[in-house]
């Protein structure tokens, strides 16, 4: 008896666990009973079912899921092929819609190579190679992602982001291609050096045309300043000399001397002549 009580004790706590569902934060669940979907728990925490048979419940990831798409040739608008290694940023976003068209996450990231391919391969043929590489590659994989999103909606699926990882040049054509690029490179740095060189010429020639001007207003200047002070000085003398003639006459004859007669200068004069009279006081 006590055995059979036991026993009946464990198949009602299996039942009744049976009936429980603990939905996790990263996950969202689908119920299905006797195999169709009913409902959909998104939100996390303790939730109830009918035991197996009855229903079952299909978990799914409700994080951000990243696949990396293997590297695929494409051909860009100016016939150059690249080898695109991109990956795919996504998540499930409609459970039950999910479920009912591709089931599983593998066969989710087959449904995505293809359509990320097919996207890519659309939009990146109507660029450059330059500009895939280097100048729009934002701008061409935002177009990408949009595009992937749309596709991606009838499968219950969310396509965050599409980005390329690297872009490589097929084997055969790497040489040709880093030729032609690095030629071209060098007729650039070329121009620009040309008008830098053109521009340099035009900031040295407007430097020497202003410091020309400048020097001879500078010399103009001076010359009007000294003229000035020489008139003045001139004025001065004569204004000071002008009430004394003799000792002006006096002073300017010392001064001739002074010049004329240094210390090796030997001279001889006759008593009578007005310098040795000068000297001789």
């Amino acid at each position: 008896m006590k055995n059979l009580s036991l026993a009946l004790i464990v198949v009602i706590a299996l039942f009744t666990l049976s009936t429980i569902i603990i939905v996790d934060e990263t996950e969202q669940i689908v119920i299905l009973q006797f195999g169709k979907p009913i409902r959909t728990i998104k939100d996390p925490g303790l939730n109830w079912k009918l035991p197996a048979p009855f229903q079952t419940s299909n978990s799914f990831e409700k994080r951000l899921l990243e696949y990396d798409v293997p590297p695929e040739e494409i051909l860009s608008r100016d016939k150059k092929s690249l080898i695109i290694d991109n990956y795919v940023r996504w998540r499930i976003v409609d459970p039950l819609l999910f479920l009912q068209t591709v089931k599983a996450v593998p066969t989710a990231k087959t449904r995505l190579d293809d359509i990320v391919y097919s996207e890519l391969r659309q939009e990146l043929g109507t660029h450059d190679m330059v500009e895939i590489i280097t100048e729009n590659r934002e701008i061409i994989m935002d177009k990408v992602t949009d595009a992937s999103n749309e596709e991606t909606r009838k499968y219950g699926i969310e396509v965050i982001d599409v980005r390329i990882r690297r872009v490589d040049l097929p084997r055969e054509n790497e040489a040709s291609i880093y030729a032609r690029m690095e030629a071209e490179r060098k007729r650039q740095a070329n121009k620009f050096r040309s008008e830098g060189e053109e521009e340099a010429q035009k900031i040295r020639a407007a430097t020497d045309r202003d410091k020309t001007v400048i020097l001879a207003d500078a010399y103009k200047q001076a010359q009007q300043i000294r003229g000035e002070g020489e008139a003045r000085a001139l004025d001065i003398y004569a204004s000071s000399f002008s009430k004394s003639p003799d000792f002006y006459e006096y002073i300017r004859t010392l001064e001739t001397y002074e010049k004329v007669i240094d210390s090796k200068t030997t001279l001889v004069l006759p008593i009578d002549s007005k310098l040795f009279k000068e000297l001789a006081q």
